[in-house]
């Protein structure tokens, strides 16, 4: 079992920015396909970044040039750095990381953490 612990959510004005990290309870990062999602309030959960094995990333089209996810594997650690923030980016931010394996699918997330941008 893994515990993924997200923190750095807060509220911020816009083109501000913010840092999140998702702290892992052991080292899986650099087998874990991992992810940032979000929700926002009445919305459906979204995939807004992935990274697999710190090589391939994937950013959705609305946070392509504002968010960088990024890896250090010796702190157990994900980060999503959010800039130039807007409202529509408010929601609630979920770390995910995920193995599928012929014997099982590994899919963890964290408990959350809110993002409010408002001026």
């Amino acid at each position: 079992q893994v515990q993924l612990v997200e923190s750095g959510g807060g509220l911020v004005q816009p083109g501000g920015s913010l840092r999140l990290s998702c702290a892992a309870s052991r080292s899986i990062f650099s087998i874990y396909a991992v992810g940032w999602h979000r929700q926002a309030q009445g919305k459906q959960r979204e995939l807004v970044a992935s990274s697999t094995n710190g090589v391939s990333t994937y950013y959705a089209d609305s946070v392509k040039g504002r968010f960088t996810i990024s890896t250090d594997n010796a702190k157990n650690t994900v980060y999503l750095q959010m800039n130039s923030l807007k409202p529509e980016d408010t929601a609630v931010y979920y770390c995910n990381a995920r193995r599928v394996t012929i014997e099982k699918d590994y899919n963890y997330w964290g408990q959350g953490t809110q993002v409010t941008v408002s001026s």
